[in-house]
C-alpha cells in the first residue's frame, strides 16, 4: 500500500530537511524535522527544529542572564555544544543554508546585534548537540522509510511557526499523500 511508503523523490543535502515518519519509534526523532547543514560522502549534520528543551538561553550561558531566548535539542549527538540558525545575512562568519536562513557565525557579533535589537530573538534558534549520521547511515534510515526528504523548506516555518505545529506543517506543505500522513494519530491503536 503505497499510504505506508514514505520515501520520496527528493535527495538529502545542504539545506534540505528531514521529516520522520509519523511511527518512528526512536525518541529522539519521533515527529521531528531535521535541517541539513551539511551532507556529503563523509556523513550528515543537521539541527532537530521542534524539540525545545526545557532550558533559557539564560540558564545555558551564565553571561546572557537577560536573554530569554528558548533552547532546543539539536539532537543525541554532543548536548554539551551550543548552535544556532538565524536570518541575520550579514552576521560574519555565517553560512547560508536554504535562502534566508544562516548557520552560525561570529557569536559574539550575535549577542551584540540582539542587545541593540538589531536583530529579533524570534529571528535565531539555539541548539545543544546535534544530530549527525556516519557515511552512508542516513541513506540506509531512507531506505528504510524512516525519513522523508523535503526541499520545502521556508525562513517562515523555521522561525515563526510553533514548534508542536511544525512537523504537521511541513507535511501539509509537501501536499499530495504527505498531508494525509500530518493527521496520522502519534499511537497507531488511537486510529
Amino acid at each position: 500500500m503505497e499510504y505506508f511508503k514514505y520515501r520520496n523523490e527528493v535527495n538529502p543535502g545542504k539545506g534540505k530537511m528531514l521529516v520522520s515518519e509519523p511511527y518512528l519509534a526512536d525518541p529522539n526523532f519521533e515527529r521531528t524535522l531535521v535541517l541539513l547543514c551539511e551532507h556529503n560522502d563523509e556523513g550528515s549534520f543537521g539541527f532537530v527544529l521542534n524539540k525545545p528543551s526545557i532550558a533559557r538561553m539564560g540558564d545555558v550561558l551564565e553571561d546572557l542572564k537577560g536573554l530569554d531566548a528558548p533552547v532546543y535539542i539539536g539532537g543525541p549527538v554532543q548536548q554539551d555544544t551550543l548552535h544556532f540558525i538565524h536570518q541575520c545575512a550579514d552576521l560574519e562568519g555565517a553560512t547560508e543554508i536554504t535562502p534566508g536562513v544562516f548557520w552560525g557565525g561570529n557569536f559574539e557579533g550575535l549577542l551584540v546585534n540582539l542587545d541593540i535589537q538589531k536583530v529579533n530573538v524570534d529571528d535565531v534558534k539555539f541548539f545543544l548537540g546535534y544530530s549527525g549520521w556516519a557515511a552512508g547511515q542516513l541513506e540506509g534510515e531512507l531506505k528504510t522509510d524512516s525519513w522523508i526528504v523535503s526541499d520545502r523548506i521556508t525562513p517562515e516555518l523555521i522561525f515563526e511557526t510553533d514548534y508542536q505545529e511544525m512537523w504537521k506543517k511541513a507535511l501539509r506543505i509537501m501536499g499530495g499523500r504527505f498531508s494525509v500522513y500530518s493527521n496520522y494519530p502519534a499511537d497507531p491503536r488511537d486510529n
